[in-house]
């Protein structure tokens, strides 16, 4: 598919992150860059997207239809990766139709989305939508990319380079379908996902929906500690933390997902969570452009 032709995984690298907080503990942290993927099918996208648009391809569907909300990565991707295989999508937009359209849902639309507004209470009946909206000729893909497919997508992630010398892989967590793409793919590295909401705790059961069983009792642990109010709040300290990391590392981070992953990070390294000489891998799972429902130069970059 010509999609995959506009995606260079050699874009990608690893950056070690040199801190007194990692030096005092014996802690070595590296950051696998997926951010610098795609401008638009960013970090995770690209993985969690390429076997579902794949088997629309061979099923001879011509619409992708999917759901997320008025800031979603999820949603923009879809969008962009439609419009480079000759698709068209849809996007069901949680929550009423505003004035103005966010910085994101213009950007859907420009790539070609069509977009339905649903009140939250009948987002939460995703079959009943489906229904509403039945056409044989539309492939569904849920939230985030959620299902086997989409693991099976992430967890090619850990191939793009060596894990072996790691203990530990760090993931923000939002569907879970990433992070269940890398318990797939880990060895014997504790993989630990960073919540980005608040008391998510279906979280763990989703995963095991996509996983073994004895792989989440054996390597999974989720923290639900960092989420900073909920999903999507970012006060003033995780701005703050945002903007010093970026002038510290020139290491960009956005405020739903990376930005909490990476201050759980070192917040848990100051808290002896990693044991001395561990090393760690955080998976930067993209996600920047969400940053645009910030006013302007409230971040540094």
């Amino acid at each position: 598919m010509k999609f995959y032709n506009t995606f260079n995984l050699n874009t990608v690298n690893v950056e070690t992150i040199q801190a007194e907080w990692l030096f005092d503990k014996k802690v070595a942290l590296d950051i696998l860059r997926l951010d610098k993927i795609h401008s638009v099918v960013s970090g995770n996208k690209w993985f969690k997207l390429k076997y579902y648009l794949s088997e629309a391809a061979s099923s001879n569907k011509t619409t992708i239809a999917t759901f997320g909300g008025a800031w979603s990565n999820h949603i923009v991707a879809v969008a962009f990766a439609c419009k480079e295989v000759s698709l068209q999508s849809v996007g069901i937009i949680r929550g009423e139709k505003p004035a103005v359209l966010s910085a994101t849902l213009k950007k859907a639309v420009e790539y070609g989305m069509e977009l339905h507004f649903v009140t939250r209470e009948e987002y939460r009946s995703k079959e009943t939508i489906k229904q509403k909206f039945a056409d044989n000729s539309w492939y569904w893909i849920n939230e985030g990319g959620y299902g086997r497919l989409g693991a099976k997508g992430a967890s090619e992630i850990l191939k793009v380079t060596d894990i072996s010398t790691y203990s530990h892989i760090v993931a923000a967590v939002g569907s879970g379908t990433m992070l269940a793409g890398l318990l797939l793919a880990a060895g014997s590295q504790k993989v630990i996902g960073i919540s980005s909401m608040k008391k998510n705790v279906l979280l763990e059961k989703e995963i095991l929906h996509l996983v073994a069983a004895e792989k989440i009792n054996s390597t999974l642990q989720i923290i639900h500690d960092y989420h900073f109010g909920g999903y999507g709040k970012h006060p003033l300290p995780l701005i703050d933390f945002i903007n010093e990391v970026y002038s510290q590392h020139n290491l960009p981070l956005d405020i739903v997902y990376t930005g909490k992953t990476f201050y759980a990070i070192k917040d848990l390294t100051e808290k002896d969570f990693f044991e001395p000489g561990s090393r760690v891998l955080m998976i930067h799972s993209g996600g920047l452009q969400g940053n645009a429902s910030l006013p302007l130069k409230v971040l540094a970059f």
